[in-house]
């Protein structure tokens, strides 16, 4: 006979427990000290089950039959409700430990060696700032595109407008990562291409007019500021590496002998070479006995032991009246990639291995930092002599 709600309830514990049978296995499990479970009795695979539906009476009657039901339907299906109650147990578990946050730290510290210092530690600001602290606890599994667009919206509303185009692209990459290794089962971020206000990069600003880059060569001899910064500025265009890489220059990575500049290239963490032209060696020759007690070639005015400031270029340029829309220190990298493509007509695969981007051979494997090495020390000599007489022809102006 079924039970009902007031034999439920008017139901009294014993010296021993004992049991309330409602239908279709349901029944309700009276211990000496109180305690009443709703419990159903089933058969799978032609063996006797038990399943817990909770206790009563924060599980009603009522509650506990539809619960009985759900479980029958599973039945039904040939699934084994217990079984179907642990898978679900683990998926839960499983959710809550792989969070965003879980999952995307893991996937930094597998990245975090390929990047240089300060670029990883720009990307870790981004997440800790930007995604963290909404995202971070959600179950990666969970994570909806309208929540990660909800997110990169509060980037945006504070016009970084930039940023929030990264912290799409880095979210993707965590997603990717998820998906590599089990955590999630698709990338969300797929569905937001285009949701992001448009963001329109601007490059650095490159004097490429020959007579133009020779007036301003030209007006680096002429600045009047500290000789190391002088010597940086003189050198910039010369060897057109990053400004990064030229203020942090060591002077245990200079060799004379075989004119060769040698460092890890910040952005990529890989090996690389600078030929030294004549006109670099004079420059530095000159300036070594002032900062030779440093290890840096281009120290900081304030500390030895630290390098020259990453404004101090970028000051030296303004103090000559050169706005930022006439030249940047890193716009040299843009002046060298065109002159000596459409001026000087060296081979573009030499450019890019000198820029330090990434040059492959027929077979897509990257060529080592040594490759071409006399082609580029060629080349790196012709640029010099071609610099210097953009600034004589300058001067007879």
């Amino acid at each position: 006979m079924a039970l009902t709600d007031v034999t439920v309830k008017n139901a009294k514990s014993k010296e021993k427990t004992y049991r309330l049978f409602d239908e279709k296995g349901l029944y309700q499990e009276v211990s000496p000290t109180g305690g009443r479970w709703w419990r159903l009795k089933y058969r799978f695979n032609g063996k006797e089950k038990r399943l817990s539906l909770g206790t009563y009476p924060e599980v009603s009657l009522k509650d506990a039959r539809i619960k009985r039901d759900e479980m029958r339907k599973l039945l039904a299906a040939d699934i084994d409700p217990s079984a179907h109650r642990k898978m679900l147990k683990a998926v839960s578990i499983e959710k809550s430990i792989y969070s965003f946050e879980v999952v995307a730290r893991e996937w930094l510290n597998k990245t975090y060696t390929t990047w240089s210092k300060s670029h990883a530690e720009r990307i870790v600001r981004l997440f800790e700032r930007d995604l963290f602290p909404w995202l971070g606890t959600n179950p990666i599994a969970d994570i909806t595109p309208p929540q990660i667009l909800d997110v990169l919206r509060k980037v945006e509303s504070r016009g970084a407008i930039e940023t929030a185009h990264r912290g799409l692209k880095y979210c993707s990459q965590v997603f990717r990562y998820g998906v590599a290794v089990g955590r999630v089962i698709s990338d969300p971020t797929r569905d937001l291409r285009g949701a992001l206000t448009p963001y329109k990069h601007t490059h650095f600003a490159a004097p490429v007019d020959p007579i133009k880059l020779g007036k301003i060569l030209r007006m680096f001899d002429e600045y009047e500021g500290t000789f190391i910064v002088s010597c940086a500025l003189r050198i910039a265009p010369l060897v057109f590496v990053r400004p990064l890489e030229l203020r942090t220059a060591k002077w245990e990575d200079i060799n004379y002998e075989t004119a060769e500049w040698r460092f890890t290239v910040t952005k990529t963490n890989t090996p690389h070479i600078v030929p030294l032209s004549t006109q670099v060696l004079n420059i530095l020759q000159e300036l070594q006995p002032l900062t030779c007690h440093s290890p840096f070639v281009f120290p900081s005015a304030r500390s030895k032991s630290r390098p020259m400031s990453d404004n101090a270029i970028l000051s030296a340029l303004r103090s000559l009246g050169i706005d930022k829309s006439e030249a940047t220190g890193h716009g040299f990298r843009a002046v060298a990639r065109t002159l000596l493509d459409e001026v000087l007509a060296f081979r573009v695969d030499l450019i890019e291995h000198q820029l330090a981007h990434a040059v492959r051979d027929p077979n897509g494997r990257a060529y080592n930092r040594t490759s071409f090495i006399a082609e580029r020390k060629e080349m790196m000599q012709k640029w010099a002599d071609y610099l210097y007489e953009l600034k004589g022809i300058a001067c007879q102006q």
